[in-house]
């Protein structure tokens, strides 16, 4: 039986290290898919949430998008959670019915605290029923509980008292269907050989037999086809221990039934494979392809079962849908984007040419200042109003990349939009701003880590390896005393990535005043286009966009140490 194919995520979603751009664009976004047929788009981020961006979340009354480290499909994702199931103390027709009733051929054993046990093929059920290598004492011979005997023949025990239902036993079969003196005779020789204890005799209407049966002491009598016991045969039992089954079924069925009570657990597969819910398909296929393992339990954190997958659910399953925004470049995307079905990109930044997708997608890439301009066009060209939220999220990804419409990345739609935007968002756009930048000073209480990834992005420029990371703030003060810090940071953060050229952007938003802090080759560093100040330190006046500016005259400085 074919499972249904689950349906995954769809995650809008900014870049890696998310200013507040990349996550404000994808709530936009995100929103704006699900009027527009898409009710499963959730906006996400791969990354942590910098202060500033948290304050207009809190403001706009929006929650923080979920953190979504790797869109990779997971067995997590994909397996099967309506498990079929056994306990390894349930016996062969339990197993037997559950499994045909399914129409699985394979399932996990599973103990009460609900962990895995072993796994149980439809091929193991028969060695239950054929034990052994099938002649001679073996194959009479049952490893088995009476109790479950009795529960399979719906038996009415009227003799010793039963053992508990979990006590399994080593009992021997003897059906009485031969001459009463050669039944009696086979009791006596195995009450010499001292196994009489283990036989379990079965016969029908034939009380001599019953008799010889509990005389000599055998474990066990089931009486079949709806025949009774006499009184004193009952009493008798009793005295000698003798435990006495009636049941409606004919001897030739009990015989079988009574193989159909084993339980799994003795053919079950204890050396069996299980992985991790967070376990990628893509390095399953290639561990789990030579084991002959067919089903596979899916763990959680803890250990417990959470679902199964077999082979065949590796071959092509179903992806994580992404609709990219603020970026459209493989290196600064959340890990596993390379095997997920893109299905939208939105963004202002150049292209990089390693995005691929299997089909045609929708992709927006335009020169303008923000993200968030694009996605609230979008809801103008849809008639369509985002909510006071929303929008003032929007507002807070243009104001945020814009420098409030200052920067020389400002086109004329970032005008137009913003106007638009903090109308239904109900902000004055200069009082915004103010007390956007306001919020917290990254320089001042951040660590060196955290500055350097509050708003980092990685570019690959003809095979050399940058990074570009910027922190805005209003006034330089607070990067002098942090200096020496910030730049034993960065040349860690160089050497640990190999990049070629790390630089650190610091911007004073009010005065449109940057410094450039460098590490790397030093060849790359000495030929930064800026006025040099001491050492890897570089003034530079006028510039604030990473767009614009810096990662031009960064290309610059590559092309001309080359």
């Amino acid at each position: 039986m074919e499972p249904p194919r689950r349906q995954l995520p769809f995650y809008v979603i900014g870049h890696k290290n998310p200013d507040t751009d990349a996550i404000c664009s994808a709530i936009g976004n995100a929103a704006l898919l699900r009027i527009t047929g898409e009710p499963n788009a959730i906006a996400a981020r791969c990354g942590e949430v910098p202060a500033r961006t948290a304050w207009v979340l809190e403001k706009a009354g929006i929650e923080t998008p979920p953190l979504v480290a790797d869109v990779r499909t997971s067995a997590g994702m994909i397996c099967r959670k309506d498990v079929v199931q056994v306990s390894s103390t349930d016996t062969f027709l339990v197993a037997y019915r559950r499994m045909l009733a399914s129409g699985v051929r394979c399932v996990p054993v599973v103990d009460g605290d609900g962990s895995v046990q072993g796994i149980l093929r439809y091929l193991d059920l028969l060695e239950l029923l054929v034990p052994g290598d099938g002649s001679g004492l073996q194959a009479r011979t049952v490893n088995v509980s009476i109790g479950k005997i009795a529960t399979t023949l719906q038996a009415e025990s009227v003799g010793a008292e039963m053992p508990p239902c979990d006590v399994e036993e080593e009992l021997i079969l003897l059906v009485g269907a031969s001459s009463q003196n050669t039944v009696d005779r086979r009791l006596k020789q195995a009450g010499k050989e001292g196994n009489v204890g283990r036989f379990f005799v079965i016969c029908g209407d034939r009380p001599v037999v019953q008799h010889y049966a509990i005389e000599n002491g055998a474990r066990a009598l089931l009486v079949t086809g709806g025949n009774g016991v006499e009184q004193s045969l009952r009493d008798l039992a009793r005295k000698r221990g003798v435990i006495i089954l009636m049941c409606s079924q004919d001897t030739a069925s009990c015989s079988t039934l009574i193989r159909c009570s084993r339980t799994v657990r003795h053919v079950m597969d204890k050396d069996f494979a299980t992985v991790s819910s967070g376990e990628p398909v893509s390095r399953m296929r290639k561990s789990l392809a030579q084991l002959e393992q067919d089903l596979f339990p899916v763990q959680g954190l803890h250990g417990e079962m959470i679902g199964v997958l077999s082979k065949s659910d590796l071959i092509d399953p179903p992806r994580t849908r992404l609709a990219l925004v603020d970026h459209n470049e493989f290196a600064q995307a959340v890990t596993g984007v390379e095997e997920c079905e893109i299905v939208e990109v939105i963004d202002h930044h150049r292209l990089a040419g390693d995005l691929v997708s299997r089909e045609p997608i929708r992709f927006l890439n335009e020169p303008v200042g923000s993200t968030s301009t694009l996605v609230a066009r979008k809801f103008r060209h849809r008639y369509l109003e985002p909510d006071k939220g929303t929008a003032l999220c929007l507002c807070a990804g243009i104001i945020a990349d814009t420098l409030c419409l200052t920067s020389p990345t400002t086109a004329e739609l970032d005008h137009e939009m913003l106007g638009w935007l903090s109308g239904l968002a109900g902000i004055d756009p200069a009082t915004f701003k103010s007390e956007f930048f306001a919020v917290g000073s990254l320089l001042a209480t951040g660590t060196p880590e955290a500055i350097l990834n509050a708003d980092r992005k990685e570019f690959d420029d003809e095979g050399v390896k940058v990074t570009i990371a910027q922190v805005e703030e209003l006034g330089l003060q607070a990067f002098e005393p942090r200096r020496e810090e910030l730049e034993k940071a960065l040349k860690t953060l160089a050497a640990e990535n190999q990049y070629e050229l790390a630089v650190l952007v610091v911007t004073d938003i009010a005065e449109h005043h940057s410094v450039v802090l460098a590490a790397g080759n030093p060849r790359f560093v000495a030929n930064l286009p800026y006025a040099h100040i001491d050492g890897s330190l570089y003034d530079a006046p006028g510039v604030v966009s990473r767009k614009k500016q810096i990662f031009p005259a960064v290309c610059q400085a590559l092309r001309k140490a080359g």
